[in-house]
């Protein structure tokens, strides 16, 4: 089960201008989507489509330099944009994949139970989880994209179903549960 961390618009996030590496208007990138910032990759930045002609360092870390971009203080003036990929430019992604943005606002229930709404996913070390809005005051639950934590994904129909034991949560939601002074009984 992987999720290619995006954005819920038809461009997919693949990153931000970092800081310039060297002179010739090279970068790191920050919050890279590695599998989208190939040698020859058509990304946008500040509104402009450029070819990236440039790919070093790491998928952690990776360091890029487009087409028009000469020199470090061109890459200085683009520190902290966005960059993204038109989403018919992404590469099809194979069952059990999905882009971020499929998931993005789907309702997560745990058998008939509703638990809320996917507000990100977030990439963690070891997995990619969602974090689910739960209502008014409540923390934001994170959900391990794991199979014991994920039962079904059904992004065309907006809904994920989840194991609530698994990810140890109580069989009652808070409003359910007796509040304190409440009378029984009478």
């Amino acid at each position: 089960m992987t999720v290619a961390v995006g954005n819920a618009s038809p461009d997919l996030k693949v990153g931000r201008v970092g800081r310039p590496h060297g002179l010739d208007g090279s970068f790191y990138v920050t919050r890279p989507l590695p599998r989208l910032l190939a040698l020859g990759a058509t990304v946008t930045v500040a509104g402009r489509a450029s070819q990236i002609v440039r790919r070093a360092g790491t998928d952690e870390r990776p360091i890029v330099r487009l087409e028009w971009l000469h020199d470090r203080a061109g890459a200085e003036a683009l520190r902290g944009l966005e960059l993204t990929v038109a989403t018919e430019q992404a590469p099809a992604l194979g069952e059990g994949e999905w882009w971020a943005h499929e998931l993005e606002g789907c309702e997560v229930v745990s058998g008939g139970r509703r638990l809320g709404t996917v507000v990100r996913v977030i990439a963690l070390p070891s997995c990619e989880a969602l974090e689910v809005l739960q209502g008014r005051g409540a923390q934001p639950l994170l959900v391990p994209m794991v199979k014991d934590a994920v039962r079904r994904i059904e992004a065309g129909e907006r809904r994920i179903d989840v194991d609530a034991d698994f990810l140890g949560l109580p069989t009652q939601l808070p409003a359910e549960r007796p509040r304190a002074g409440d009378r029984h009984g009478d």
